[in-house]
């Protein structure tokens, strides 16, 4: 059996994101976001445990960036992101994405 190891309920989505790793920068799309984190479609390849920088753009045409680590990877699909101590304005951007999806 596998255990669910999220604390927040991730809310299917699909927004332009953007991230840089280790490999360089990417384009890519984000599948789904909770307050913790987000399932990131892209092609790169990326290690669990790899430190990213990631940015969301918003509906409003804004782009949120965020910092995170890689959970999990599935290649040729995409990567599980968690979100590295998120700032006051960066919770608040994440709370309102979520409201506008709900």
């Amino acid at each position: 059996m596998n255990k669910e190891r999220r604390t927040n309920q991730r809310i299917p989505l699909n927004l332009p994101a953007r991230y840089d790793g280790l490999s360089g920068a990417h384009e890519a799309r984000i599948e789904d976001i909770s307050m913790g984190g987000c399932f990131v479609n892209a092609r790169g390849q990326l290690a669990p445990g790899e430190a990213i920088t990631i940015e969301i753009k918003l509906p409003t045409g804004e782009w949120l960036q965020l910092r995170g680590e890689v959970t999990s990877s599935q290649p040729g699909i995409g990567f599980g992101v968690v979100f590295s101590l998120p700032t006051e304005e960066e919770i608040r951007s994440l709370e309102q994405v979520l409201l506008s999806q709900t």
